[in-house]
């Protein structure tokens, strides 16, 4: 199966790296500014990490499908399952945290503004990388 493939304009590359950075930053710097125990601060940042890292493996999976490249079912399903389990630790956290209500969306906004930069990131790096001709790939 083939896909369509344009240039993605350094407009949206820029716009993806800003809503990256941006919904980063302000969790980072939330949670850095949060009068919370040390271990709750760890929590957030450990599900922000899993998150991204989950995010973005979800998309190469996915694209990798779409490209028809084989990728095992194991492994499409664990990607999905990390995703939805990411997000599920941090509405469980906020869920349960001591926190007024607007840090809460606070912090589930700025989760799920990087975790979609994030995905927008990786979507145009691998754009770029497929508009620079075929890779090699080892045997």
């Amino acid at each position: 199966m083939s896909v369509n493939q344009q240039k993605t304009s350094g407009a949206f590359i820029a716009a993806s790296w800003v809503a990256l950075v941006a919904g980063a930053a302000a969790y980072l710097i939330g949670l850095f500014n949060a009068n919370m125990q040390l271990n709750e601060k760890g929590y957030y940042l450990v599900v922000l990490l899993y998150g991204l890292f989950s995010a973005v493996s979800l998309q190469k999976s996915v694209r990798d499908q779409l490209e028809g490249i084989r990728v095992t079912k194991i492994y499409s399903s664990m990607c999905w399952f990390s995703s939805i389990a990411a997000v599920a630790l941090l509405a469980v956290g906020l869920w349960n945290a001591t926190l007024a209500p607007s840090e809460k969306g606070f912090y589930g906004m700025a989760f799920l503004l990087s975790l979609f930069a994030a995905v927008a990131v990786q979507k145009n790096t691998r754009d770029a990388t497929a508009a620079d001709g075929p890779a090699t790939r080892p045997l």
